[in-house]
């Protein structure tokens, strides 16, 4: 095989530009595609995103990266576009990922259309993917890492004050900068918690193979959650549950090499896209 090239793309998103990588071995003939999905106040850039796609690109897939554009950063992957963030939605995720697939399936990515298509989502972005899935027939096969089984994720009594003042900000931990957040993205949760966004129902309707992996010690999106949409799972559910194993399953940003529980993770997924998708 090949070493994998690597491009860069931007596509019109519903908050400005998406930015996409592409790594691919081959560009001319069609290969299996994967989209990589990042979580809240991720990016394509994040921890393990890039290092897996690398992966999947060697052994034969072209592996897609996107920061959506209300991800809040720029082509460095510095947050200098808050403005941005403080507006996204679901929606707006779920519309962005949909140029993306469109852009892949039409050959505008630099690569032949592909062969299949599949998506893997990390805590978020798990969730975002279940329901892309939902939305998109030609998606083959899903991975979801540590996924948000609800999109509703504050309390009445905190969704009543962050409505009357109208934004709340989130601490960014690594950087230690204010993220604001509108009340945008409730009324979105809010209007289409039972439809689009209704991830528990789009785990119940997936047919296609879906590989849930989750960590048992989980703080950020507690096992429970994982436990609730594997018992509404469809036919095609399959797990891979991490003892010991938090939301990143140890991995870092900036990028501080594999644990083992990332290695496993990273084996799970590769070995499942390579049996379901072709």
């Amino acid at each position: 095989m090949a070493t994998p090239t690597l491009s860069h793309h931007s596509l019109p998103g519903a908050l400005g530009e998406i930015l996409v990588d592409v790594r691919a071995a081959s560009r001319d003939h069609p290969q299996p595609a994967v989209l990589l999905i990042h979580g809240f106040k991720g990016f394509k850039d994040y921890a393990f995103l890039p290092v897996f796609a690398e992966q999947l690109a060697r052994a034969g897939f072209v592996a897609v990266t996107a920061s959506i554009s209300g991800s809040g950063v720029d082509a460095a992957g510095d947050f200098t576009r808050l403005e941005r963030f403080a507006v996204n939605t679901y929606s707006k995720e779920l519309d962005d990922l949909g140029v993306v697939l469109r852009a892949l399936q039409g050959g505008d990515l630099a690569t032949a259309v592909p062969s299949s298509i599949g998506v893997v989502g990390h805590s978020r972005g798990g969730g975002v993917a279940l329901c892309l899935a939902r939305e998109n027939p030609e998606i083959r096969a899903v991975v979801t890492w540590a996924a948000i089984g609800r999109v509703r994720r504050h309390s009445d009594a905190e969704l009543a004050a962050w409505r009357e003042a109208g934004q709340i900000d989130i601490l960014h931990q690594r950087l230690r900068i204010r993220m604001p957040l509108r009340y945008d993205i409730v009324t979105d949760c809010l209007a289409h918690e039972h439809g689009r966004l209704d991830i528990a129902a789009a785990a119940a309707a997936l047919s296609r193979p879906w590989l849930q992996v989750h960590g048992r010690a989980d703080s950020t999106v507690p096992f429970a959650e994982a436990e609730a949409l594997a018992a509404v799972a469809g036919a095609g559910h399959q797990t891979h549950f991490v003892d010991e194993a938090q939301h990143t399953f140890g991995a870092t940003h900036p990028w501080g090499g594999p644990t083992p529980h990332v290695a496993s993770v990273f084996d799970e997924t590769a070995r499942f896209l390579s049996r379901h998708l072709e």
